[in-house]
């Protein structure tokens, strides 16, 4: 199981495992082995194999440490007697795929987003089937096996209670996240405007909690305390089922399984899509939460202070389409994904079709 890199691909990676290891099936995680990854794989008790991936790079340096992650791919490979490769997109699943490629090794890819990566539209030539979460990522793959799976979540959110105290009748609690590592213009725009939102509020209470990553940590939460705001601040919250549902309003990046998690767990959303992104990506999976009306978008240029205080006063005065906003949002989640995933899975560890299974849709390309 490949699924290193950043959070949203290991959480759907370790959802998938999961199912996997309790069908009977031995599963070793293959991760990058940088220390963002020690945070997402805790809990894991399985074993753990680190490829030494790095994101891409023109160079000689580059060049040099995929050839040495390649052949420490395919090492562990062979040590491990790898029946099928799952990987989940992102540069940690390049060395990992092409050892398994020239091993003869089985490749299942999942694409999370959208608007699929590089590394997925390239490496999906040389899988045995191409898993997605959203049905418009089969234009850019090649004419190959393509399922729509939709995206693996930990199901564990809804088993975790709501943040004690930020679950309440009165008042109106924010959950603002950039992600595993953080969104710094998340962090202060957010911070700025509850503030300022907060300042013009009658009695009813605001309550904020904010994963901001480990740079913005001190800052958010002493900007927080100086303005009086209930506020619970992390660098990476353990438990985002309890944060997610103590929440009236998401605001966050729209990466894949943050998408996948929100629908999950019927939160409404803002969505602040990373215009960095790769093909902009964010953007196309912030698309479809909208056109299903369970979230709203605010592309990055426009997110200002103003802007934001204003969302929130319009927001928090119109319950009813709150209440819209989650039943939408539950309508569109996938909780079979992972199940469907891992079946793909051990059809191509059988040398059978994995676009031919019933509980998956196959797309005609």
């Amino acid at each position: 199981m490949a699924c290193g890199g950043t959070g949203g691909h290991t959480f759907p990676g370790l959802a998938t495992a999961r199912v996997l290891q309790a069908r009977g099936h031995a599963v070793t995680l293959w991760i990058a082995g940088r220390d963002i990854e020690a945070q997402t794989v805790k809990g894991w008790e399985g074993p753990v194999f680190k490829t030494g991936a790095r994101p891409l790079r023109r160079s000689p340096a580059a060049l040099a440490g995929l050839a040495r992650s390649l052949a420490r791919s395919r090492r562990g490979l062979a040590a491990q007697q790898t029946d099928v490769l799952l990987a989940m997109g992102s540069y940690a699943s390049l060395p990992p795929v092409l050892a398994a490629r020239l091993r003869r090794t089985p490749v299942v890819l999942h694409e999370a987003n959208a608007i699929p990566g590089k590394a997925v539209a390239w490496l999906a030539r040389f899988a045995a089937a191409t898993a997605i979460s959203f049905s418009e990522s089969a234009r850019w793959l090649p004419r190959t096996r393509v399922v729509q799976t939709g995206l693996p979540v930990r199901t564990e959110l809804l088993d975790q209670p709501p943040l004690e105290g930020f679950r309440q009748p009165e008042g109106f609690t924010v959950f603002v996240t950039g992600g595993s590592q953080g969104a710094h213009v998340l962090n202060t725009v957010c911070s700025a405007a509850l503030i300022q939102w907060a300042a013009s509020r009658a009695a009813s209470p605001l309550r904020v909690i904010h994963q901001t990553g480990a740079a913005d940590e001190a800052a958010i939460r002493a900007a927080y305390a100086a303005a009086g705001i209930d506020a619970q601040v992390f660098a990476l919250v353990g438990a985002m089922g309890s944060a997610f549902r103590a929440a009236d309003l998401v605001i966050a990046r729209a990466g894949a399984a943050t998408c996948a998690e929100l629908c999950l767990c019927g939160v409404p959303a803002l969505l602040v899509p990373l215009p960095t992104a790769v093909r902009d990506h964010q953007r196309a999976n912030a698309a479809h939460l909208v056109q299903a009306a369970c979230a709203d978008c605010c592309l990055q240029p426009a997110f200002s202070v103003d802007w934001l205080a204003a969302y929130l006063a319009r927001f928090a005065a119109d319950p009813a389409r709150r209440q819209a906003m989650r039943a939408r949002a539950l309508a569109l989640a996938a909780p079979a994904a992972a199940d469907h995933l891992a079946d793909c899975v051990e059809a191509a560890a059988q040398n059978s079709r994995p676009f031919e299974l019933s509980n998956s849709r196959t797309l005609e390309l």
